[in-house]
């Protein structure tokens, strides 16, 4: 049995709200560990609409889903989380008053309250059907973009039409060697201002009518991918990265099982304490469901907060909380 790590709150869910739900435990001292199944941070954010803007954040007129991200996660920086990236939760035990998060590589991690912030449910990338395509999978094969500074000077082919492989190629095509645009069909499903910024591009070639049809290299680095017309006309375009943009499927995957009340997708919780039906067990975010709910991420912010004071009695029983605005207390030296 693998050993168990330790901490005071898991949070299952590494976007928006799960990241500022790092920052307000950390402002009631309560250390934290994130649990994602994606292998970049950012949620929907960062894999959906990275470049696209967010109006509604308080205090910023326009902010783009991936500079959402970026400011979370250095808010919650001062407090040192622990990541698992490409990690999902298989299942959680109760260990008396607290909880045991068992990880799909058979990591344990101990803790006394769980946060659920896993969004629409757990996300996991479509995948082409290419044979082989698992091996390169992590070192020149990616479903999301974490830092796009980590494309500088590669081949990159996109595969994809939606705004997630628009946005990426504008994006990738600033600091990468060449960019391709694989596409089924000479039509892509994004905001008309990009798909237009895309076909004036010199430094983005479009593959149309194309689909990916194999890929090559040596061990797990890419050296080729392969497309094909339907019409079976084949090219093989050279390439250090594959990024198919094919969108991500999403469930509630185990959680379905782990005996929390549900209303169809969501879990049912107190709009008090945001804790489900589980004791010591919270969910935030558009997973949660109550009479009234929004799903804003203005509103999933609140949430965590609410979540992280409810949690702060079962980390520090005994312990009086008293609220102190940030502007007083500031962020703790060497959290």
């Amino acid at each position: 049995m693998a050993a168990s790590l330790q901490t005071d709150i898991v949070i299952i869910g590494a976007g928006p709200v799960g990241l500022f739900a790092v920052f307000e435990c950390g402002m009631l001292d309560m250390k934290c560990h994130v649990v994602d199944a994606l292998d970049t941070i950012g949620g929907q954010c960062s894999a959906l609409y990275p470049e696209k803007p967010i109006y509604d954040i308080p205090a910023h007129p326009s902010i783009t889903g991936q500079g959402l991200i970026d400011r979370l996660v250095d808010q919650a920086a001062p407090f040192k989380p622990t990541y698992h990236l490409g990690q999902q939760v298989q299942n959680i035990e109760k260990q008396g008053d607290d909880w045991r998060v068992v990880l799909a590589n058979g990591a344990m991690i101990e803790c006394k309250a769980i946060i659920l912030a896993g969004g629409a449910g757990a996300f996991v990338p479509n995948r082409p059907p290419l044979s082989g395509i698992e091996n390169f999978e992590g070192v020149s094969v990616f479903y999301a973009v974490g830092k796009r500074d980590a494309f500088a000077g590669k081949r990159v082919v996109i595969a994809g039409g939606g705004d997630s492989a628009v946005d990426w190629a504008l994006s990738l095509a600033e600091v990468a060697q060449s960019v391709a645009v694989v596409h089924r069909r000479d039509e892509f499903r994004a905001a008309p201002e990009s798909v237009k910024r895309l076909r004036e591009s010199k430094k983005i070639e479009l593959i149309v009518p194309y689909q990916l049809a194999g890929i090559t290299g040596n061990g797990k680095q890419l050296q080729q991918v392969i497309v094909k017309t339907l019409q079976g006309e084949e090219r093989a375009l050279g390439a250090d990265v594959l990024l198919p943009f094919y969108g991500l499927a999403s469930s509630l995957g185990p959680i379905a099982n782990w005996g929390v009340e549900l209303h169809k997708h969501q879990v049912a919780v107190n709009p008090a304490t945001l804790e489900t039906t589980l004791a010591g067990l919270y969910c935030i975010g558009d997973m949660a469901h109550y009479p009234g709910k929004l799903k804003l991420i203005l509103q999933g912010f609140s949430e965590a907060a609410m979540a992280a004071h409810a949690a702060f009695s079962r980390v520090h029983p005994g312990r009086v909380l008293d609220l102190v605005h940030s502007t007083d207390k500031g962020v703790p030296k060497g959290a």
